[in-house]
């Protein structure tokens, strides 16, 4: 399975991003082709091959939004390139 992961830092030491996202009841959550692995929550996973740029976009934000109800601010780990990026909100 191809993979866009380690997808964000860890937010302490004592929490890990995946650990986290898990927590958030993201593991094998998916949009379009691109999917939350079920297996470790910090790597997107393209399901089919046919996981888009703003699929992966989505699912980050999401990703990021969970997180925020937490009380955590993500912080992503892979370089975005070219005029992509994640909505603030």
């Amino acid at each position: 399975m191809r993979t866009f992961g380690s997808v964000w830092k860890n937010p302490s030491d004592e929490l890990g991003a995946g650990r986290l996202l898990e927590e958030s009841g993201l593991k094998g959550f998916q949009i379009g082709g691109a999917r939350i692995s079920p297996v470790h929550a910090n790597f997107i996973e393209n399901v089919d091959g046919k996981a888009t740029s703003a699929d992966v976009v989505a699912l980050m934000a999401e990703a990021r939004r969970r997180a925020r109800e937490h009380g955590v601010e993500l912080e992503h780990e892979v370089q975005m390139l070219g005029p992509i990026g994640l909505p603030d909100g």
